[in-house]
């Protein structure tokens, strides 16, 4: 077989056409799997970096280090004000104790020991 510049070839019409749909059916097929491959790398990108963020969360809102919610801070202004009434009311039954009151029995003096 001597091959030249004036070499011809033939291809039937039909091999052509099968030939070329074959390289668009590839070429889309190939396409459509990258990006489906990019879509879902994306998407794992997107959730580790949730599951990091949500961890953190986890790990920070306990201890405070993410600042509280307004309803955390009305609760701790409450049980303050409570703390301070009840070592009031300690501090008044102790003196009531330690004075001692005609009206408070040595059984009274027991029922009122509140350590």
């Amino acid at each position: 077989m001597d091959i030249s510049d004036k070499t011809a070839v033939t291809i039937p019409l039909r091999n052509l056409i099968a030939l070329i749909g074959f390289t668009i059916v590839s070429v889309t097929g190939y396409v459509n799997m990258t990006s489906r491959i990019a879509s879902l790398e994306n998407g794992q990108n997107i959730r580790d970096v949730e599951i990091g963020m949500n961890s953190e969360f986890r790990i920070k809102w306990p201890r405070g280090e993410l600042g509280a919610l307004p309803d955390d801070a009305e609760q701790n202004l409450r049980l303050q004000y409570l703390e301070k009434n009840v070592e009031e009311l300690v501090g008044s039954v102790e003196r009531l104790k330690d004075h001692g009151s005609a009206n408070f029995g040595l059984s009274d003096k027991k029922f009122l020991d509140v350590k």
